[in-house]
């Protein structure tokens, strides 16, 4: 027969910590682990220095190797390790069922392959006042294989972890905008290490880049919400419309607007999404397209975070 006295110890254990408190939990492994396997990367010759060594290149990138891992580990690595804990096989099939839900509306589609880059456009004639060139063609021949790449780099190693896991708690515990102002400082966090490499501009990017960021981590994760909402919390498309950023800006963005010096793309992509994330709070009154028929009050005062 099982005592009090047998149950208590488990209860209290680190399992039990997490079974109780299932997205804190996530937030600090997502970070640790992340961080963790960054730290060479960071101390070596692609970093800080420390480390006589350099990553290997892949496609004219240390990234894949030095960056990659570290992204695989925490978000989707700590998504799954905390579901099997706090919910078990049940939880598992729910957080990998959003993973295909690729049948949402065409509209959808658009708004993360073309209104990114038509929002980016913009953005950029008015940062660079109305300089605009044309990219060469092999920048628009490599736009679509370095999407695909993006989505099974980029956007499987975080997406799985952010929204598939943490926005659906955290906006069932806080509500549509409180939760998504919680989890977007979270998310710009998790990148900080990184502006010690030369994925942030290390050495030659200031103090006012890991900030810049910042504000378009928080301002960004207000469309993330939206559009994961709008689409019935469709991962895929939530991955589209991440990557699509990424893309525009790691493959057509320094042609398109050479007038911009590359230390200051940021800001403009910064401001953009703080425009689209005051659009979208205003038109939405705050509930970023939340279903009305689901809680979405603050937790009481005092209460601990799950």
């Amino acid at each position: 027969m099982t005592t009090s006295n047998d149950v208590e110890p488990r209860a209290g254990g680190l399992l039990g910590t997490v079974r109780r408190h299932p997205l804190l939990s996530f937030f600090v492994l997502a970070n640790l682990l992340s961080w963790l396997a960054w730290t060479p990367y960071i101390l070596s010759g692609n970093g800080l220095g420390w480390w006589d060594y350099r990553f290997p290149e892949v496609l004219g990138t240390s990234q894949f190797s030095g960056v990659l891992p570290g992204a695989y580990l925490g978000p989707i690595g700590s998504a799954l390790l905390v579901t099997a804990i706090a919910d078990g096989r049940a939880g598992l099939r729910r957080w990998a069922s959003r993973m295909w839900r690729w049948r949402v509306r065409w509209h959808w589609y658009a708004v993360a392959l073309l209104g990114v880059p038509a929002a980016m456009l913009v953005t950029g004639i008015v940062y660079s006042d109305g300089q605009i060139a044309a990219p060469s063609t092999m920048a628009l021949a490599a736009y679509v294989p370095a999407l695909l790449l993006q989505m099974i780099t980029t956007g499987l190693a975080e997406e799985p972890g952010w929204r598939d896991f943490a926005l659906p708690r955290v906006q069932r515990r806080f509500g549509p905008l409180a939760g998504t102002m919680i989890l977007g400082p979270v998310w710009a966090v998790w990148h900080l290490p990184l502006f010690l490499t030369e994925w942030g501009g290390w050495p030659d990017a200031d103090w006012t880049r890991p900030v810049v960021f910042s504000v378009f981590c928080i301002a960004f994760n207000v469309v993330m919400t939206w559009m994961f909402n709008r689409t019935g919390e469709s991962l895929p498309l939530s991955m589209l419309l991440h990557v699509s950023v990424n893309n525009f800006a790691s493959v057509l963005w320094a042609e398109t607007f050479p007038a911009i010096p590359a230390g200051e793309a940021m800001q403009a992509m910064a401001a953009g999404s703080v425009v689209a994330a005051v659009i979208l709070l205003l038109g939405t009154r705050g509930r970023l397209g939340y279903p009305r028929d689901l809680p979405s009050q603050p937790a009481a005062t005092g209460a601990a975070m799950p």
